[in-house]
C-alpha cells in the first residue's frame, strides 16, 4: 500500500493529505439547516450534513491530492450516524481514486487489537462470505502498549497490503511529558522510531515499508533527526498550518529524491472559508475555499523542497 501512496504522491506532485475532522462549526449554517429540515434536530441530521460538506470538498479537491485523513474521533461524537457518516465518506473517497488513512489512533493487546486491526484494515467472516467493515488504506496506531498492540495490525496489513502509521513524535505541545522522557540517555521517541524500523522490515515495498510513523510539524528539528533514523520508515506529518508548521521548517522530514513524508492539513483546509484570506468565497463556496487553501499548501511545501 505505501507503494500506492508514493504513486499518487509523485503522479500529482503533491506530498499532502487533506484531514477530513468535521465540527459542527465548521460546518455551513444553510447546509447543516437543509439537512435538519429533512431529518429535524437529529444526530442523524448532522451526519448528513457532515457527509454533504464532506462530498463537496473532495469533489473540489480531489483531483490534486493523493490522500484523505479522516478523524474518526470527529464522526464518533455523533453515535451511530456519525459512524456511518464516517464509512461512507472513506467509499466516496475510493471512489474518487484517493488513498484513505484512518486517523483512529487504536492500540491494545493481544485479539483487542487485532478486533481493531480487522475492523479498519481487515476484512471479517460471515459464513462463506467476507467484508471489510471500515476498509481505510493505512490506519493511525498508538504503540503505547508495546508490540503486543502493535504486530496484529502489521499482520493485518501483510494478508490484505494495508499500512499503518504509528505515533512517534506527536505534535501537541504536551507530547514531550513522555515522549521526550529519557530512557538509558536516549528520549522514548526514539526508542519507538527504532521499533518501527523493526516491526517494517519485513513489510518493505522497495525503500519504504507499510509501517509508518507519524512525527508533527511543530517538532522539526527532532523531524529531521528521525528521517535520518527511519531510512525505510515513511512518516506521516500533522500539524502544518492551524498548529503552526510551516513548508519552510518541513523540509527535513523529506528525503533526497523529495519523498519520505505526507503532510496533512485539516481545519486550515475544510475551514479555509472562515479564515480572513479566503473569506471572499463565503459559505456558498467553501469547498471553492478549501481548493483555494489546497493550492497554496502545495506551493508553500513545493517551494521549500525545492529550495533544499
Amino acid at each position: 500500500m505505501i507503494k500506492k501512496l508514493i504513486q499518487e504522491i509523485q503522479k500529482k506532485n503533491a506530498p499532502i493529505v487533506v484531514g477530513l475532522d468535521p465540527q459542527l462549526g465548521f460546518l455551513p449554517e444553510k447546509l447543516l439547516k437543509a439537512s435538519m429540515e429533512e431529518s429535524g434536530e437529529s444526530l442523524e441530521a448532522v451526519a448528513g450534513a457532515i457527509l454533504a460538506f464532506n462530498k463537496a470538498i473532495i469533489d473540489a479537491t480531489y483531483d490534486l491530492i493523493p490522500a484523505v485523513k479522516p478523524q474518526i474521533a470527529m464522526y464518533e461524537q455523533f453515535g451511530i450516524p456519525g459512524l456511518v457518516a464516517y464509512k461512507e465518506t472513506v467509499d466516496y473517497c475510493h471512489k474518487k481514486g484517493l488513498v484513505v488513512i484512518g486517523d483512529i489512533k487504536r492500540g491494545d493487546i493481544g485479539s483487542t487489537s487485532s478486533a481493531y486491526a480487522l475492523a479498519h484494515l481487515g476484512k471479517v467472516k460471515v459464513g462463506k462470505k467476507s467484508f471489510a467493515p471500515f476498509d481505510e488504506d493505512f490506519a493511525t496506531v498508538n504503540p503505547y502498549l508495546g508490540s503486543d498492540g502493535v504486530k496484529p495490525f502489521v499482520d493485518v496489513c501483510k494478508e490484505n497490503d494495508k499500512g499503518i502509521f504509528v505515533l512517534v513524535k506527536t505534535s501537541n505541545p504536551s507530547s514531550g511529558e513522555f515522549q521526550d522522557q529519557k530512557i538509558d540517555g536516549v528520549p522514548l521517541y526514539e526508542k519507538v522510531a527504532a521499533m518501527v524500523e523493526e516491526w517494517g522490515e519485513d513489510t518493505r515495498e522497495g525503500q519504504y515499508s507499510n509501517v509508518g510513523a507519524v512525527v508533527g510539524a511543530t517538532y522539526p528539528k527532532m523531524g529531521e533527526e528521525l528521517r535520518k533514523k527511519m531510512p525505510h520508515t515513511f512518516i506521516l506529518v500533522p500539524g502544518y498550518g492551524a498548529q503552526g508548521g510551516k513548508g519552510e521548517d518541513l523540509a527535513g522530514f523529506f528525503d533526497k529524491d523529495g519523498l519520505g513524508a505526507i503532510v496533512n492539513s485539516s481545519r486550515g483546509i475544510i475551514a479555509a472559508y472562515k479564515k480572513e484570506e479566503y473569506k471572499k468565497f463565503g459559505e456558498e463556496q467553501f469547498a471553492q475555499a478549501s481548493r483555494a487553501a489546497v493550492e497554496d499548501m502545495l506551493t508553500d511545501i513545493r517551494t521549500a523542497l525545492e529550495r533544499r
